[in-house]
């Protein structure tokens, strides 16, 4: 008994504050008292020494963390739709996660099977378990939600912040760039861009200026009559020759006309009379047109020095985006519906653009995303961040955004949220006013705050609802013989 009461004794030489009477005393009373309940182990150290610490935290046991339930609670207006990801464990320990905007929670429901009773703390070795289950733009949302949520839960398990884990961070201070939608008038436009992102203390700005402006003006487009160009999206209106928002852009045959190019340019000019040029403003959302309408697209406002154009064309088209990017001085990015990093490895080597632009909720999660980066660096090429969800979603970045060395800047998109920042707990607020300060919190470094957040529940959608559809493997996984 001797020896057991000396496990619980302090070293006599280890340096401390003036002990409360008598504290080894306390010390070895504790320990008698628990034995006198332990005894009946009959010696066995092991279990003797877990029914005395039964009441301790388990979280400093990240070796027995186990995953028990995932759950999502669907979100609309953040500023789109954003499934939420709850992983949660044995000990617990909750992980956050996000399946990126627009996505559907299936993609990270139908993982659940996968990582149940898995341990969270082996998160490379999950990624690749799930990571078939990924594709491009948002089909890989269920694999990078889960993902983050479970370097939310390593870095909980080991009390260390996500960018610690990732080797370190190079800045405590991640540079947001502020998105801001379309405007037909570029006054107002300006306006808007100074008084809500420049004067809140936004360095870096972001517009739209495509083809929907000339959609409605005469003399200024070439064979748009036939296409739903107003609205490039999945919700563009089918006209006889197909949908607009999903016909790849070389085969809508649209042209700019010499007029429209001037339109353009105009625009572009009234805004940076207003913004300025101590601030650089990068530029997206075209619509669907060729390399040769790029090109001239480009041409049109390179004496205006914006940061990048954005997606001109689809991110495969390696050989066409390589043209451009050849043919305008301005800055060619693209990139947020890649999934993994084999792609960008093309692009890059391809010297096909720029700049990089992955979306860490499409691209693979926080470490993909940092080997995307990595990747690049050594090419030369920086990398921009896409983004546009909830704060969750926003601290993977700003993690994976400290220790890349190339990161520039981080897309907000929810800037004209209101109650945006109050989705989450655990940071200072205002958090994203132009920066956000690194968290040295363990995980990601934030709460999700459900009770704020029911708010903003998507209609019909369930809260935390259970999953126990999704509980049982019913495929064989294995990709290769």
């Amino acid at each position: 008994m001797e020896k057991f009461i000396d496990r619980f004794r302090l070293p006599n030489k280890v340096a401390m504050a003036p002990p409360e009477p008598d504290r080894r005393g306390f010390l070895r009373k504790a320990a008698l008292g628990g034995l006198a309940l332990g005894m009946k182990f009959d010696g066995k150290t092991e279990q003797e020494l877990e029914y005395l610490t039964q009441k301790v935290g388990r979280a400093s046991k990240p070796s027995d963390l186990k995953i028990t339930d995932i759950r999502i609670a669907h979100l609309q207006g953040v500023p789109f739709t954003s499934p939420v990801i709850r992983i949660e464990t044995n000990q617990g320990i909750v992980g956050w996660g996000e399946v990126r905007d627009g996505g559907s929670p299936k993609y990270a429901l139908m993982l659940k099977s996968r990582l149940l009773g898995k341990n969270p703390c082996n998160v490379e070795q999950l990624f690749k378990l799930i990571k078939p289950f990924g594709n491009h733009g948002r089909a890989a949302g269920g694999v990078c939600g889960v993902e983050m949520a479970l370097w939310d839960l390593a870095g909980k398990a080991y009390g260390v912040p996500v960018y610690q884990l990732l080797g370190g961070k190079y800045r405590d201070e991640i540079r947001l760039y502020a998105d801001t939608p379309e405007m037909d008038d570029p006054a107002s436009f300006g306006k808007k861009l100074k008084e809500t992102r420049l004067d809140k203390g936004y360095t870096w700005l972001k517009m739209d200026f495509g083809i929907g402006l000339l959609a409605d003006k005469p003399g200024m487009l070439v064979g748009a009559n036939v296409w739903d160009v107003k609205r490039q999206y999945g919700n563009s209106e089918n006209k006889k020759v197909g949908n607009y928002g999903l016909t790849k852009h070389p085969f809508t045959r649209i042209q700019v006309t010499d007029k429209g190019l001037q339109y353009i340019a105009d625009y572009v000019e009234k805004i940076r009379s207003v913004v300025g040029y101590d601030i650089p403003v990068s530029a997206d959302h075209f619509g669907h047109f060729d390399v040769n309408t790029a090109i001239r697209v480009g041409k049109a406002v390179e004496k205006y020095q914006l940061a990048w154009l954005e997606d001109l064309i689809p991110w495969f088209y390696h050989d066409q985006w390589r043209q451009i990017t050849e043919a305008i001085d301005t800055p060619t990015l693209t990139g947020e519906d890649i999934f993994a990093k084999e792609e960008f490895i093309k692009l890059i080597n391809a010297k096909a653009v720029d700049m990089i632009h992955p979306d860490l909720a499409s691209s693979g999660g926080i470490l993909e995303t940092k080997k995307i980066g990595d990747y690049a660096e050594e090419h030369g090429v920086p990398m921009a961040m896409h983004f546009a969800g909830t704060p969750i979603c926003m601290m993977a970045n700003v993690h994976c955004a400290a220790a890349t060395q190339n990161f520039i800047a981080l897309e907000h998109h929810g800037v004209d949220v209101a109650g945006w920042e109050d989705l989450v707990t655990g940071i200072d607020k205002p958090f994203a006013n132009g920066f956000v300060k690194v968290p040295d919190k363990p995980g990601l470094g934030v709460e999700f705050n459900e009770e704020f957040a029911k708010k903003f529940l998507k209609k019909g959608e369930q809260w935390f609802a259970p999953t126990t559809d999704w509980d049982k493997v019913d495929s064989w996984d294995r990709d290769w013989s």
